[in-house]
C-alpha cells in the first residue's frame, strides 16, 4: 500500500498525488513518509519540491497535529513544509509541544523544534537552543544557530567567535557554519581571516558567500573577495557542491571578472576557473548524477570561461609569484617562467618551497642542483623526505 501511495504521489496525475498527499498527512502515514525520505537521493530537486507543495496543501486545521508522527523521522527537505505547516496552526499548545520535544525529544525532533523557534521566538526555548549549539549533529547544531540567529543571541556568536581562533581545525569549521547559519554578516572579515590560515578553506569559503553576496563582497574587499572565490573553485565537486554554482552566481561573477578586471588577483582566478570548469566537463563522473538545470549551468560557465584569452592572463599572474600572497599556489600551477618559479626557493615558506619543487618537476627542470638549493631553507622532515623523492 505504501509503495503505490508513493507512486501517486510522486507521479503526474493531479487527482491520484491530491488524494495520495490527504491519505499520508490524515493518517499521520510514517511509513510512507519514510519511504519518501529514503528516495532522496533518487529525486531531482523540483520533483521534492513538489511533492513538499502537495504535502503541505494537504494539511489543514483538522489534521495538522498529525505531523508530530512525521517528526520521528528527521529530513531536511521536508522540514519547511512541516514546520510552516506547524507554525501556521500555531497555538500555546502546540509551541508547548515543541518545547517538551527541543528538550526530551529524540534527536530528530529536537532537529525540527529548533527549527519551529527559529519561526517562533519563544523566550523559553533558549537555554536549550544553547545547550544544542554545537551539537555533534550538524542538522540539529544549524537548526539552533539559525534559530539562536533569530533571537540576537549574544552568548552563542561571542563563544562560536571566540572558537574562530581554536587550534582545531575541525572546531574552527564548526563555528564557522554556526555563524553562517546565525545570519550577522558583520563576522564575515573574521571568517575570512579564519579561511586564511585553515587547512580547511574550501569548506570555510564556501560558508562565507551565504552571509555575503559575492557582488557586496567585491565591492567592499576585492581582493578577499577572489581569495574566497579561489577557494570555492579548488573545492568544486568535491568538497562543494555542484549546486553552488547557483547559490553563489559563478555565471555573473566570472562575466564581471572577464569583462572588467586586468589584474594579477582575477586573472589567477578566471585561469584556475578555466582549467576546473574544463575538468568538471571532461569527466562525467563529477556531473553525472547532477540535475540538467546544473549540467546546463556549468557548460554555460565553461562556454563563457572558453572566451578568455589564457595567453595574456598567463603574463598577468607573475606579481602573485610571491610568498606574501594568498594566491601564489594557484599562480604557481599556471606559472612557466622558470626564472621566476626558482626565485620562490629563496622563500621562507617551506609550503611554498615544496610547491615549487613539485612545480619545477613537473616542467622537468628539477635537478639535484635544484633540489640541493630548495633544502636548504626546509627542517620539516616529511617536506625533506617529499622534494628528495621528487
Amino acid at each position: 500500500m505504501s509503495e503505490d501511495l508513493l507512486k501517486k504521489l510522486i507521479g503526474k496525475n493531479k487527482k491520484d498525488y491530491k488524494q495520495a498527499a490527504s491519505l499520508i498527512i490524515d493518517n499521520a502515514d510514517f511509513d510512507t513518509f519514510k519511504q519518501l525520505v529514503e528516495k532522496d537521493d533518487f529525486l531531482f530537486d523540483f520533483v521534492k519540491q513538489n511533492i513538499s507543495e502537495r504535502l503541505a496543501k494537504a494539511v489543514n486545521r483538522c489534521n495538522f497535529e498529525n505531523l508530530f508522527k512525521l517528526m520521528k523521522l528527521y529530513s531536511p527537505t521536508y522540514e519547511d513544509f512541516i514546520i510552516s505547516s506547524l507554525v501556521k496552526f500555531a497555538n500555546e499548545d502546540i509551541t508547548d509541544k515543541m518545547l517538551d520535544l527541543l528538550e526530551n525529544g529524540s534527536l530528530d525532533e529536537k532537529t525540527y523544534a529548533a527549527k519551529y523557534f527559529s519561526k517562533i521566538q519563544d523566550p523559553l526555548a533558549l537555554d536549550t537552543l544553547r545547550q544544542n549549539a554545537f551539537s555533534d549533529n550538524d542538522f540539529l547544531k544549524l537548526n539552533c544557530a539559525q534559530a539562536l540567529g533569530m533571537f540576537k543571541d549574544k552568548i552563542t556568536f561571542n563563544e562560536a567567535l571566540n572558537k574562530l581562533d581554536s587550534s582545531d581545525e575541525f572546531e574552527k569549521l564548526n563555528a564557522v557554519k554556526f555563524l553562517s547559519s546565525y545570519g550577522d554578516a558583520s563576522v564575515v572579515q573574521n571568517i575570512i581571516n579564519t579561511m586564511k590560515m585553515s587547512s580547511m578553506s574550501e569548506n570555510i569559503a564556501s560558508e562565507i558567500l551565504y552571509l555575503q553576496n559575492i557582488f557586496e563582497l567585491l565591492n567592499n574587499n576585492y581582493a578577499d573577495a577572489l581569495l574566497v572565490l579561489n577557494n570555492i573553485i579548488n573545492g568544486l565537486g568535491e568538497i562543494v557542491p555542484l549546486t553552488c554554482v547557483f547559490d553563489f552566481e559563478l555565471f555573473e561573477v566570472f562575466e564581471r571578472l572577464i569583462y572588467k578586471s586586468e589584474d594579477s588577483k582575477a586573472a589567477v582566478v578566471l585561469l584556475n576557473a578555466y582549467e576546473k570548469f574544463n575538468i568538471l566537463t571532461e569527466n562525467d563522473e563529477y556531473i553525472f548524477d547532477e540535475d540538467k538545470d546544473t549540467k546546463n549551468e556549468i557548460y554555460d560557465i565553461k562556454k563563457l570561461l572558453s572566451q578568455i584569452n589564457t595567453k595574456e592572463l598567463g603574463k598577468l599572474i607573475y606579481e602573485e609569484l610571491d610568498e606574501n600572497s594568498p594566491f601564489v599556489y594557484t599562480a604557481l600551477d599556471f606559472a612557466t617562467d622558470l626564472h621566476a618559479i626558482r626565485e620562490l626557493l629563496k622563500s621562507n615558506n617551506q609550503t611554498i618551497i615544496l610547491k615549487t619543487a613539485e612545480i619545477l618537476k613537473k616542467l622537468g627542470n628539477l635537478d639535484e642542483n635544484t633540489k640541493t638549493v630548495a633544502l636548504l631553507k626546509v627542517t620539516d622532515t616529511n617536506i625533506k623526505s617529499i622534494i628528495r623523492a621528487l
